[in-house]
């Protein structure tokens, strides 16, 4: 008797506290929602402010440890690799990508693996930017991008990464300025032959006769437009995303009710909600690219694609080279992305199909253990490099002067 009695208690203790915590949640949920938010709260520096571009560094935690997922930590590398890494985003979205939760960001884990991390933000682009095009991004941005980081850490081998449009404009870049630098690159989920199959193919297909008939018995070109007529606002990016699951944009709302005790998941949700609903304006200029040269020419499939008077020749990629895609990706389906293998001139290449769709490739819970840590790992293996510099690397200065201001703004660190 006495330990139902004890049972009955602790199950009444427990719901009590569920209603408590569904009631606390539901108010800040209601009234208070920017205190749900989690995204970008990794300590970073802006080493670079441009219009609209600008360069982040994130120095290596303080802690001993991090959180990766809801019950598992990773220690803290002290060594550090000698070859610095640049994490490129795509377009359209905004920087919390690489850094949506604490135990979710990609710019945490990589400098706690020992890496000097630099990403790039590009910014949140206005009407004023509706001209920039994929040569302001692939060329100019992205090599001031290069040369502050090299400035910054005081090295000029470099690692890349990126997901998405970020992977693809690394490869334009490296295919655009032949940059013997940049050692090793990897793309996550990003579009190569956009007749290959998937909802993009799809709308490049359908584009197709339309366009070639145009061509035929009209002297309309899309790149003669105005390109403040053709920037995309960042609610057409946001349905996009969406449409990719319309199911579970749905759900989610149940999934929300029924978890509100769940401080966690609520957390999780708000983010990922802020993030989703908050995407960013495609410039003009990038559209007509995007249109032209990708959709209707598939001209990336070839290897070689034309920005503005100036040819990016993927063939010509050298640098080690790792490639992802997701299983469950109608964006951009694995022999979407598979193309790029077969078209750099890198001796050491790998593609990987791991978990997920367009997003959890890189964001989901799958992603730490499939792409993240592996990764990681294979950018370590190839991380040496002939040091320029005498000593320490500026890059290890600086990340000493950021421990410093950190400990100084606050002495319980």
């Amino acid at each position: 008797m006495f330990s139902l009695l004890k049972s009955a208690l602790h199950s009444g203790l427990t719901a009590n506290e569920k209603v408590l915590s569904v009631a606390d949640n539901a108010f800040d949920w209601l009234f208070m929602r920017e205190s749900l938010i989690k995204s970008g709260l990794t300590p970073h520096e802006t080493i670079f402010q441009g219009d609209p571009m600008s360069l982040r560094y994130y120095p290596q935690p303080d802690d001993s440890h991090i959180a990766i997922g809801r019950d598992q930590t990773l220690p803290v590398s002290r060594k550090m690799a000698a070859m610095p890494l640049l994490l490129v985003p795509p377009l359209g979205v905004t920087t919390e990508t690489f850094d949506l939760m604490p135990q979710r960001s990609l710019v945490r884990y990589m400098a706690a693996r020992g890496f000097h991390t630099y990403m790039i933000d590009w910014g949140k682009p206005e009407k004023r930017h509706a001209n920039l095009n994929f040569k302001d991004y692939a060329s100019t941005m992205f090599g001031e991008a290069l040369s502050e980081l090299r400035r910054h850490s005081g090295v000029k081998e470099v690692s890349v990464m990126g997901w998405c449009m970020g992977g693809l404009l690394s490869l334009m870049y490296l295919g655009l300025s032949k940059d013997p630098y940049v050692k090793n690159l990897v793309t996550v989920a990003s579009p190569i032959d956009m007749h290959g199959g998937g909802k993009m193919a799809q709308v490049a297909n359908s584009l197709n006769g339309p366009a070639k008939f145009v061509r035929k018995f009209s002297a309309f070109r899309l790149h003669n437009v105005d390109s403040s007529k053709l920037s995309s606002p960042g609610w057409a990016t946001t349905l996009a995303f969406k449409l990719t699951d319309p199911v579970g944009s749905i759900t989610t709302y149940w999934d929300l009710l029924t978890r509100l005790w769940d401080r966690d998941f609520v957390e999780s949700y708000s983010t990922t909600a802020d993030y989703l609903n908050n995407m960013l304006l495609y410039p003009g200029g990038v559209v007509q690219d995007m249109v032209v040269k990708m959709a209707v020419d598939n001209q990336m499939a070839t290897g070689k694609i034309e920005v503005r008077g100036a040819v990016a020749d993927l063939t010509s990629i050298k640098a080690n080279f790792l490639a992802y895609a997701g299983d469950r990706d109608i964006l951009v389906p694995a022999n979407i992305a598979k193309r790029s293998l077969e078209l750099v001139a890198s001796k050491d290449k790998q593609f990987h199909v791991v978990s997920g769709g367009h997003m959890g490739v890189i964001l989901g819970s799958k992603a730490v253990t499939e792409v993240w840590k592996p990764a990681a790992d294979w950018l370590w293996a190839r991380s040496a490099i002939k040091r320029g510099l005498k000593g320490q690397t500026a890059a290890e200065g600086n990340l000493k002067a950021a421990r410093r201001r950190r400990a100084a703004e606050d002495p319980t660190l």
